[in-house]
């Protein structure tokens, strides 16, 4: 049976030097890079509070601190910890396995710099009938709002390489993710690996279930992303 969504934490990945979008983010974070008024971090919260979601996970690097002193332990009506990076560069899926102690038997995982603008609840659904121990939810993308790195056919993530660019690729990781957190717990507390890494290995495996979306991906990762979400959600303030 489906857990309620309260019940499930979220992992937020928002350590990255976010250097495409200097020198904006040279004195703060990305998490806080203002868009129509408020951070970014506060639009994910307010959507995510909005969905349901009770408890978040920060995993923070660069600047953290000054993620920290400004939403404390709650904001938006969701819980709030924090994981830090330390000294040494773990990567997205070294980052996930630092903060495993927090976010309980199975958690959701989004990046810092995206907006995703879908239902949560069903994702969750359709990973606990799945009975695998990932999800991905992909876009039928064809290359339009970023390169197309998943071969996903017959309801099943066939290839998923952000490297290899295959023909065959009209599908792109749309960026939110579903685990167990026995599929990190398996590398060592000190690893330095991505998240990429993790999914690649679960599709060898076949057991990363494929969860299409019909709405496409935001993200403020570049100046152009930037520029796009800010015209989103000022559309959406009333």
């Amino acid at each position: 049976m489906s857990l309620p969504l309260s019940q499930i934490p979220v992992a937020i990945l928002a350590g990255g030097l976010a250097t495409r979008l200097r020198p904006i983010t040279e004195k703060i974070p990305k998490s806080l890079v203002p868009i129509a008024g408020r951070s970014i971090l506060a639009h994910q919260l307010e959507m995510l509070q909005a969905q349901g979601i009770r408890h978040a996970v920060l995993c923070i690097g660069f600047l953290g601190e000054m993620i920290q002193h400004e939403f404390g332990s709650e904001a938006c009506g969701i819980k709030l910890e924090y994981s830090f990076d330390g000294e040494k560069l773990l990567g997205t899926g070294g980052a996930i396995r630092r903060a495993l102690s927090k976010l309980g038997e199975e958690f959701f995982i989004l990046y810092g710099d995206s907006y995703l603008p879908i239902p949560y609840a069903p994702v969750a659904e359709f990973f606990h009938r799945s009975g695998k121990l990932g999800l991905m939810t992909v876009y039928r993308n064809e290359g339009k709002y970023d390169t197309s790195n998943v071969v996903f056919a017959d309801g099943e993530i066939k290839i998923y390489d952000k490297k290899q660019k295959l023909t065959e690729m009209r599908h792109i990781d749309y960026g939110l993710s579903l685990f167990k957190s026995s599929v990190f717990a398996a590398y060592a507390a000190d690893q330095v690996f991505d998240l990429a890494e993790v999914m690649g290995k679960l599709v060898c495996e076949k057991q990363l279930a494929g969860y299409e979306v019909p709405e496409r991906f935001y993200e403020m990762g570049s100046p152009a992303g930037l520029a796009e979400l800010e015209t989103l959600l000022q559309s959406k303030d009333p």
